[in-house]
């Protein structure tokens, strides 16, 4: 099998090139992990491209390793879909690194020598028009966070947890309500307005939200959750649960929540809305997100 690392130097505080490649370079001579190739992405979408180039003119089994945050993920995802002979894993230094907390966290995933050594498994996507996402797709409140987060993440100081801390207050301050229109399954859930919505394959969001504390990313469902407008004294008092993800079980927030598990979502709103895909914003007037089910092997350390 040949492995290649596919390396973000935007993703997270700062450039994880340097230090992941002297990582690999000790690792190899010592002779712990098998040959290896490494890619230095050059900007927005490349990190797809590439994968999907190699993979045309590779026909031996490949893994890649995306290194970088859940966007990066993302787009080595996109660039293995449909081709079996791939698969893919993470070396996780971006901002949340959210994917892989559903597995334990990222320190399991910064082992190299067992990284590459790791075992696959079969995971579910999600379809996003004509996208595609590995995580959470979420829209509402979080979505002004994220746009928050995208303008500040790399400043001095601001990285990190700390930038998804201003993004939370930003969306508090000033995003309290969406309106959109919800069909789940073929069912009309809602028409009006909501507070937030997350649509999960895995368990995270947002660096710290455990947004779907039930979820299996091999299930071949996805985990569809409405929190309905509340006031922000009811916010403040509420957003514990909501982190530690008891806000499907918590009788309080009963009233304020509506959980489904599902196979097919329609979002729409006729002036459009913002959406935001493994952390990559997009805009229209309708969203189709629908599960597509062991769509992928990724690659999880022993």
């Amino acid at each position: 099998m040949k492995h290649v690392f596919v390396i973000n130097p935007a993703s997270g505080r700062k450039n994880c090139c340097p230090e992941l490649c002297g990582q690999l370079e000790a690792l190899f001579a010592a002779g712990k992990i098998p040959p290896y190739e490494v890619y230095v992405t050059k900007g927005r979408l490349d990190a797809m491209h590439f994968v999907q180039s190699y993979c045309a003119t590779c026909s031996t089994p490949v893994r890649f390793y995306s290194c970088g945050g859940d966007g990066t993920l993302n787009e080595v995802a996109w660039g293995i879909m449909g081709q079996e002979h791939a698969s893919f894993s993470c070396y996780p230094c971006g901002s949340g690194n959210d994917f892989v907390k559903y597995f334990g966290g990222a320190e399991r995933f910064q082992d190299v020598a067992a990284l590459m050594a790791g075992q696959e498994m079969q995971i579910d996507m999600m379809r996003v028009n004509e996208r595609y996402c590995v995580n959470v797709c979420n829209f509402g409140l979080d979505t002004v966070a994220a746009q928050t987060i995208s303008r500040v993440k790399r400043k001095p100081f601001l990285g990190g947890k700390t930038a998804y801390l201003i993004g939370a207050l930003k969306a508090f301050c000033t995003a309290m309500t969406t309106e959109c229109t919800l069909q789940v399954d073929g069912e009309d859930i809602l028409s009006g307005e909501i507070l937030l919505c997350t649509i999960a394959n895995g368990s995270y969001v947002g660096s710290m939200f455990q947004c779907a504390p039930y979820a299996q990313v091999n299930d071949g469902l996805l985990e569809f959750c409405v929190v309905l407008p509340i006031s922000r004294w009811r916010f403040v008092r509420m957003i514990q649960d909501y982190i530690h993800g008891r806000h499907l079980e918590k009788p309080s927030f009963q009233p304020y929540v509506i959980y489904r598990r599902c196979r097919n979502i329609i979002l729409q709103h006729p002036q459009g809305i913002s959406i935001t895909v493994d952390g990559e914003i997009l805009h229209a007037t309708r969203f189709t997100i629908e599960v597509l089910p062991a769509a992928l092997r990724f690659a999880v350390p022993e």
